[in-house]
């Protein structure tokens, strides 16, 4: 299934934030060949979150490296704000990232020997408008935990904290990709919900990778990936609340 084109969101009033057309992306390994994507159709709209869903191989993780501008397709186009990222080199994509991109995976990659406060302000200082380490860490409900190391924080906490030092510097996108996935269910509700409260009261355009077909509930939008292609795409009437949700 192709996504529909136009200039507004689902609920008729969103801005198209992102936009992908026939992205196609081919691997080879020797004589082998491995079609990651085949020809996705794609727009992400403003504040919108978006979840991804599919068994491992779908395309999931390729489609949202080339849309953070980490990849490069085989074939295709993105354009962000209307500015075509396809084929752009290496400085202008260095931007891209700098600038309008958040990552969160799910490992943590903070480094041991710096406090939360000390790893969200590794991305402060090199950002153009952004948002105090303590402020970042306050929205995902880590204000009492600021100089504590990663050792001295839960695997929740950690991934709090990289939830932080992604949107520390105000991205107009925020790329998840996993962030529960080595998280039990309690844990992972408490990461969901600093994700929800992020893309709420920033408005920030959240697309969240997951193979936990649950997960789908809390978005705008889920689309659902298979063997390199969206196979489904179906729209929530209303965003259920992390805490509702059991897995």
């Amino acid at each position: 299934m192709s996504e529909i084109t136009g200039a507004s969101g689902p609920d008729g009033d969103r801005p198209v934030a992102l936009s992908a057309r026939g992205l196609t992306k081919v691997y080879r390994m020797g004589a082998v060949e491995v079609q990651a994507l085949r020809g996705v159709d794609l727009d992400l709209y403003e504040g919108e979150l978006v979840v991804l869903l599919g068994p491992s191989g779908s395309g999931k993780s390729t489609l949202l490296n080339i849309l953070g501008g980490l990849d490069a397709p085989t074939d295709g186009t993105v354009r962000f704000q209307g500015e075509e990222l396809t084929g752009a080199d290496d400085r202008t994509l260095n931007r891209y990232r700098r600038d309008h991109v958040g990552f969160v995976f799910q490992f943590y990659n903070l480094i041991p020997s710096l406090t939360a406060r000390e790893n969200v302000a590794l991305v402060t200082e090199i950002a153009r408008n952004p948002m105090a380490p303590a402020e970042a860490l306050e929205l995902v409900g880590l204000g009492a935990r600021l100089d504590h190391f990663p050792a001295q924080l839960s695997g929740g906490e950690q991934q709090r904290v990289a939830i932080a030092r992604a949107i520390a510097k105000r991205p107009d996108l925020l790329l998840c990709d996993e962030p529960t996935g080595a998280l039990d269910s309690a844990t992972g509700i408490l990461v969901l919900e600093a994700l929800l409260k992020v893309n709420e009261e920033l408005g920030t355009t959240t697309a969240l990778i997951t193979h936990n077909a649950v997960i789908a509930d809390v978005a705008d939008r889920m689309l659902r990936f298979a063997d390199g292609q969206i196979a489904e795409i179906a729209a929530n009437a209303r965003r259920r609340s992390p805490k509702e949700l059991a897995w």
